[in-house]
């Protein structure tokens, strides 16, 4: 009895989905990651190019820098992304969770000027997972945080830096944490839709 009860939980595991970026990188959709490291943007803007629809980029309404559109433009398409920017700190995370909670988007990025809590994490995975059931299809949701980024309980990190060479524009890729897989290093080469992804 005890191996058929077994059997049945089993087989009520639902597989997460995943978005697969460059072939090799894996994030299961309805789930928060963190990007971190100076090329952060630059790897957002590399997940950005693997979906499909809208785009909502939360970004602080006091930050100075903002998004080149043609730079985007070698990676996206600069039309699909709709941008705000709260006032306050508070209204970042609260603006991401209301974003996956509606399901409305298939990524949902955020520029944070620190790592959440683990109580924030938590909602926002809650809010992933209450989109992907109620709304058109399971979101993905991406914090951007500075220096090595650090916010408990992620699906997964992920670091980039510029790891140019002369005449040879390149980065260091490591996925840092992942709940199912350990960490591992890439160097990544080459240019929008011919890069080039290798072991590093």
């Amino acid at each position: 009895m005890t191996t058929a009860l077994l059997t049945r939980r089993t087989h009520r595991t639902p597989t997460r989905p995943d978005l697969t970026v460059l072939g090799a990188l894996t994030l299961p959709l309805a789930r928060l990651h963190e990007l971190c490291g100076p090329a952060r943007h630059t790897l957002a803007m590399l997940i950005a190019a693997e979906t499909e629809g809208p785009v909502f980029w939360i970004a602080p309404g006091w930050s100075t820098d903002t998004l080149n559109p043609d730079g985007m433009a070698a990676f996206a398409q600069p039309n699909r992304f709709t941008f705000l920017a709260p006032r306050r700190g508070e209204d970042l995370l609260w603006t991401l969770e209301e974003v996956l909670r509606s399901g409305l988007v298939p990524l949902a990025i955020a520029e944070l000027p620190e790592p959440p809590g683990m109580t924030a994490v938590r909602r926002l995975h809650l809010a992933a997972e209450t989109g992907a059931a109620e709304g058109h299809g399971p979101p993905l949701g991406l914090i951007l945080t500075p220096g090595d980024g650090g916010a408990p309980g992620i699906e997964t990190r992920w670091h980039m830096a510029q790891a140019h060479s002369p005449g040879a524009p390149g980065w260091a890729l490591t996925r840092r944490r992942a709940r199912t897989l350990p960490p591992k290093g890439w160097h990544l080469a080459g240019r929008p839709r011919r890069w080039r992804l290798s072991p590093g």
